[in-house]
């Protein structure tokens, strides 16, 4: 598979293939200055609150300054991907999100990592080092990137997928606990989502081999991601369970 220009091309074990476009650094930039305006206010509010329980000198209140503002920075950065899977305030403001190379879920250590090296990105000043690195790299990283094996893409607005096209008069035993279903679009990835979506339309065109290996594999994967109780999957086929979760990840609630 020959990979796009400005795309994400990523192929499973079991040759399903999907696209993610890439962000570039015009677009990252300016939801790096939204960001930048939310850390800021943060961080002058944490300043003041500091200087008036706290009576320093000119000179340590200048270093506490920088100390909080770095650690706004760093705790914003990684409390908002990590809570909002792969945004913050200003990546939702123009969609997009940060997402492991391979379209696999983020762990902690890659968010931790991508926005501990923001200092190094952002020298000398205003991204320069980042989006030098951005516009050399294939998959437009910058250095955070590169060292967390992660990428940002844009998420185009798109409408839904009509499962009803696909799922129509199955049952699905999880649409009777909605707290699961909600549990379940949280703690699933949306590029690991997407394959599942793809694996359920394209699976008439996989041989029976195949077929068995790649459900099996996307049930143990979601099975990972969250759990849910045995009674509504261990009854079901790898296949069943799976066009379960595609259905509750993808229909529209009520």
């Amino acid at each position: 598979m020959t990979e796009r220009p400005g795309t994400l091309e990523i192929r499973t074990p079991e040759g399903i293939a999907f696209a993610l476009p890439l962000a570039g650094p015009v677009t990252r930039f300016l939801a790096w200055t939204v960001d930048l305006a939310v850390i800021t206010a943060v961080a002058s509010i944490v300043g003041r609150l500091l200087s008036l329980v706290v009576v320093i000198d000119i000179d340590s209140a200048q270093a506490a300054s920088l100390l909080t503002y770095f650690a706004v920075w760093v705790g914003y950065g990684i409390a908002t991907e990590w809570r909002w899977r792969g945004q913050t305030l200003g990546k939702r403001v123009l969609r997009l999100r940060v997402v492991d190379e391979r379209g696999l879920r983020l762990r902690p250590a890659q968010i931790v990592i991508r926005n501990l090296l923001r200092f190094v990105d952002q020298l000398p000043a205003f991204y320069l080092v980042g989006g030098a690195a951005a516009v050399l790299s294939r998959h437009a990283q910058r250095l955070g990137d590169l060292a967390g094996n992660t990428v940002v893409v844009r998420m185009p607005r798109s409408g839904m997928p009509d499962v009803d096209q696909v799922l129509a008069g199955r049952y699905n035993s999880l649409r009777a606990h909605p707290h699961l279903e909600a549990r379940l679009r949280r703690a699933v990835p949306p590029a690991a989502a997407a394959i599942a979506l793809r694996a359920i339309l394209r699976r008439d065109e996989l041989d029976d081999a195949p077929r068995v290996d790649l459900f099996r594999e996307l049930a143990a994967r979601i099975r990972d991601w969250v759990t849910l109780p045995p009674d509504l999957w261990q009854d079901l086929s790898d296949e069943q369970f799976v066009r379960n979760c595609v259905d509750s990840l993808y229909r529209r609630p009520g």
